[in-house]
C-alpha cells in the first residue's frame, strides 16, 4: 500500500476481530488486544467512503508520545507499537500494522468518558447558552464562546459503542463506577489535562478540552484507548485564538466545513471527499504532531 493511500480497513486472517469502530479495528488476543488506527474519517457520526492518508499513524504515534510523557502520573495499557515484537501471527501483517497499531493489555474498562474542559466550546457552549451551566455545573454570567473557564470542569459522559455519548452528572458517574473510583478518575483526569495543557501551551497549542478512558489491569488503574489526539481533544493554534468565536482546530474541521456546503442529510452513506480536503486535513494533523512532539510525523514504509 503506497504511503499516499489511506488504509480504510484491516484484514488479518486468523485473528479475532472484536470490534470495528469509526476509526479503529480492535482484535482480541486473549489477555491482550491489538488496536489498529485506520485512516477512516467520520463526521456527524457517519464514516466517509474515503479517508485521510496517515491519519491512523498520527493518532497512534501521538498517543504513544503522551503515554510516555504522562507515565509518571499514571500507567497505561501500551505494551508495544512494533509489529516484529507482536505474537504470531501478527508480524506477518506488518504492512497493515506498521506505525498505526498498539499491542496492549486488555483492561476491565470503566464505561464512562472522563471529559475535562478548560474552555467554553462545543456542547458546553450550547449548554451554557441555554442554562448558564455546563452539565449541571453553574458558571458565571457573561462568558463568551471559546472563553477560558474560570477553573477546569470535569464533565463525564456515558461510553457508547454506537452513536453519541451522553453527558452525565458526577453523581450518576459515581453510581456507575462507585464513588471512590469516581473521585479517583476525576482527580487523575484533571492532573493529566493540567500537565498536558501546560506542555502544549509552550508549543503554541491550546488544548480546549479532552477526554480520557481508564481501565483496571490486576486491580491497577491505567490509562487506555487513545490520549490527547485531535480526535479525542480540541487543539487550537494559540496565535489564532480569539474568544467570542469558534477558533480553527487541528482536526477534521476542513471535512466538516466541506460537508456543510453539500445538500446531504447527514445520514449514511457519506459523500466522497475531494482530494484537496483530505490533503489539507492530513497536513493539519501533521502540523499538530510536529508542534507537540518537535518531530515530523515518522514515515513508516508499508512495503
Amino acid at each position: 500500500m503506497p504511503a499516499s493511500e489511506a488504509l480504510l480497513t484491516t484484514d488479518l486472517p486468523g485473528v479475532e476481530l472484536r470490534h470495528r469502530g469509526k476509526v479503529r479495528d480492535v482484535y482480541d488476543l486473549g489477555d491482550h488486544l491489538l488496536i489498529v488506527a485506520t485512516d477512516r474519517v467520520s463526521a456527524f457520526d457517519v464514516v466517509m467512503p474515503n479517508g485521510v492518508p496517515n491519519k491512523g499513524t498520527m493518532l497512534t504515534q501521538l498517543s504513544s508520545f503522551w503515554f510516555e510523557k504522562l507515565g509518571h502520573i499514571i500507567g497505561n495499557h501500551l505494551v508495544s507499537t512494533v509489529p516484529a515484537e507482536y505474537p504470531e501471527p501478527l508480524p506477518r501483517f506488518a504492512d497493515q500494522l506498521r506505525g498505526r497499531s498498539q499491542y496492549v493489555h486488555k483492561a476491565d474498562r470503566f464505561d464512562v468518558e472522563c471529559v475535562v474542559r478548560g474552555y467554553l466550546i462545543g456542547s458546553g457552549w450550547k449548554d451554557y447558552q441555554a442554562s448558564g451551566a455546563v452539565c449541571g455545573i453553574d458558571l458565571p454570567a457573561g462568558l463568551r464562546q471559546a472563553d477560558r473557564l474560570p477553573e477546569l470542569i470535569f464533565t463525564p459522559a456515558t461510553k457508547a459503542d454506537e452513536g453519541h455519548d451522553e453527558n452525565i452528572s458526577f453523581e450518576v458517574m459515581a453510581e456507575i463506577v462507585g464513588s471512590d473510583w469516581a473521585d479517583r478518575l476525576r482527580e487523575v483526569s484533571l492532573r493529566l489535562y493540567t500537565e498536558a495543557a501546560a506542555f502544549a501551551a509552550e508549543r503554541g497549542i491550546i488544548i480546549a478540552d479532552t477526554k480520557f478512558e481508564f481501565g483496571l489491569v490486576d486491580g491497577e488503574l491505567i490509562l487506555i484507548d487513545e490520549v490527547l489526539t485531535p480526535d479525542s481533544s480540541r487543539f487550537w493554534p494559540a496565535d489564532q485564538y480569539a474568544p467570542g468565536q469558534s477558533p480553527p482546530s487541528y482536526d477534521k474541521q476542513f471535512v466538516r466545513d466541506y460537508l456543510q456546503t453539500l445538500d446531504w442529510d447527514k445520514t449514511p452513506p457519506g459523500p466522497e471527499l475531494p482530494a484537496e480536503i483530505l490533503t489539507r486535513t492530513a497536513a493539519k494533523y501533521a502540523e499538530a504532531y510536529l508542534a507537540l512532539t518537535g518531530q515530523p510525523l515518522p514515515d513508516f514504509d508499508p512495503s
